[in-house]
């Protein structure tokens, strides 16, 4: 809806990362130098953590998207809880062959004879393992062993590992000790600064054709980075709240105001479905993100969020009305 109101050629804030919308602030320049020196490395492990919502998938699509699709084959897998066998399936199947129920050391010898077979070819397999945090260490002792396929002196399989923060802390452990001693580079990629925030936004709207419309008051970004801490997922969810906003209200200048406002009913909505005290529900940065006001304000807070449903009904209503006007009429309704 607002894209269209906003003559913008797509949604700018969608939450499914995207490597057309990749912004290359200073942290994220700094991680795909270190993302860069291990692939050239050609061994080992190259390990990347950060918060929910930093970026870490964006940022190693980006770089696939850069290199030469001829020289590697990759496989991407998310991880859940996963034993040994799990895991070596799904490499597997990531790899794109079947794997038919094989006993886990068949497994083994079918995935080193892919990786030696693409690097008799020229390409090296790459395999990338996002939510590597949930790995056992066992999962974790596989994906060592497969660092061992070697033809003579050259790797064949190489592994990103992205993980949240606690796999900082689950790579600590003695017992990880081999696999820790090669790593070839790791980065903790951090929040946006205030000034990156600003310049992410106007890069991810740019991107989706805008043209200062709707135009965002200036201290309207530091009220973004105030809500967010940088996040560039909750970045972008408050983001696609405020564009909603300024198309119900039918506006096109957007004032730090209207952001406080839709930051506010946002975080009475997050509490709603998992207040502070369900233990888990959220992370720290997500709930420091959006902070909870307590007391007395909470009955502002619900009239303001009831004031803001009665505009939303009301603008559907006029476009429903509109839209059955021009059936009668027998006027084509517009895309």
């Amino acid at each position: 809806m607002y894209a269209k109101f906003y003559g913008l050629d797509a949604l700018a804030f969608q939450l499914t990362p995207d490597p057309r919308f990749f912004y290359e602030s200073a942290e994220h320049r700094r991680a795909m130098a270190h993302l860069i020196y291990g692939l050239h490395h050609a061994e080992g492990f190259i390990v990347i953590t950060g918060e929910v919502g930093a970026g870490k998938t964006m940022l190693v699509d980006r770089l696939l998207s850069q290199i030469d699709p001829t020289s590697f084959v990759t496989a991407k897998i998310v991880t859940t809880q996963l034993d040994a066998a799990d895991l070596l399936r799904m490499v597997a199947s990531g790899f794109g062959f079947d794997h038919g129920g094989l006993p886990k050391a068949s497994l083994l010898t079918r995935i080193e004879e892919f990786a030696l077979s693409q690097l008799a070819a020229g390409r090296r397999a790459l395999l990338i393992v996002d939510e590597a945090q949930n790995l056992s260490f066992e999962a974790l002792e596989e994906l060592r062993m497969l660092s061992n396929i070697v033809s003579g002196t050259t790797s064949a399989l190489q592994s990103f590992l992205l993980g949240q923060p606690q796999f900082r802390v689950v790579l600590g452990n003695r017992s990880l000790d081999q696999l820790r001693q090669r790593i070839a580079a790791a980065y903790h990629l951090g929040p946006l600064s205030e000034g990156d925030t600003r310049a992410y936004i106007e890069h991810r709207l740019r991107c989706a054709g805008w043209k200062s419309d709707p135009q965002i008051d200036e201290g309207g970004f530091a009220v973004i980075y105030q809500h967010t801490g940088g996040v560039p997922r909750l970045i972008n969810t408050l983001c696609t709240r405020i564009l909603l906003f300024g198309f119900l209200q039918d506006s096109h200048v957007i004032s730090a105001a209207d952001i406080e406002q839709v930051a506010v009913e946002l975080s009475g909505e997050m509490s709603s479905v998992a207040p502070p005290e369900a233990e888990g529900a959220f992370s720290s940065s997500e709930l420091s993100a959006f902070p909870l006001n307590a007391g007395g304000e909470r009955l502002g807070k619900l009239e303001q969020t009831c004031a803001a449903h009665d505009r939303v009904i009301k603008r559907i209503i006029g476009m429903m009305a509109t839209y059955f006007a021009k059936i009668e009429r027998h006027e084509p309704p517009q895309s």
